[in-house]
Order: structure tokens, then C-alpha cells, then sequence
């Protein structure tokens, strides 16, 4: 079973920064790829950056050249790395894992609580 913790959202003004942090944890499955989705009042949830175990990374127009995903060494830790912040950016910020249990061969996905970001004006 998979465990999500993220860490890094809060309360910035228009063009700051914030980093996320999500960290997955457990036992007896690879990780395919994490993410970042979010979700604005009212508003679905939308993605905003992934990437896979081989790095290979993909982002939402709407955060091309302001955001950057990354992992650590071992693969279960991504950041998101969000500069020149805009309110149009504040939502909650979800992360997400793709894996597979091992001898299993289909994926699942598992979503952390989530974390708030608001940018003020």
C-alpha cells in the first residue's frame, strides 16, 4: 500500500514562490511515475506536471517556464518547484503516484489529501 505525505503549501503573494514536497512511503511496488494535479474552487481537477521514473516530464500549459517537477535519487520524493506564482495558481495541489505491486502487471493510482495554495493579489 502506498503512502502519500506532502509538504509546502501556504499563503504567497503574486509573483513568489513556494516549493511542494510529497513523499511516497511503503512497501512491495515500483513506482511509475508522481505527479501534481490541482484543483480551484468550482473548477475540475486539472493537471499541472508529472513525471515518470525515467525522468521524463510533462506540464500543463497554463505552468510551462514557472514550474518544475523533480525527483530525488530514489525515486519516491517529487517537488514542484512553482516561481512567479499568479492568483490564478491558488488551489489545492494534489499529488499523485502511478505504481505497480510487484508481480502485478497493471498500474493504480493513489492521490495524497492535498495541500493549499493561495496566492494573493
Amino acid at each position: 500500500q502506498v503512502q502519500l505525505v506532502e509538504s509546502g503549501g501556504g499563503l504567497v503573494q503574486a509573483g513568489g514562490s513556494l516549493r511542494l514536497s510529497c513523499v511516497a512511503s511503503g512497501n512491495g511496488f515500483s513506482i511509475n511515475s508522481m505527479g501534481w494535479y490541482r484543483q480551484a474552487p468550482g473548477k475540475q481537477r486539472e493537471l499541472v506536471a508529472t513525471i515518470t521514473s525515467v525522468g521524463m516530464t510533462n506540464y500543463a500549459d497554463a505552468v510551462k517556464g514557472r514550474f518544475t517537477i523533480s525527483t530525488d535519487s530514489a525515486g519516491n520524493t517529487v517537488h514542484l518547484q512553482m516561481i512567479s506564482l499568479k492568483t490564478e495558481d491558488t488551489a489545492v495541489y494534489y499529488c499523485n503516484a502511478d505504481y505497480s505491486p510487484h508481480g502485478v502487471r497493471r498500474s493504480y493510482r493513489y492521490w495524497g489529501q492535498g495541500t493549499q495554495v493561495t496566492v494573493s493579489s
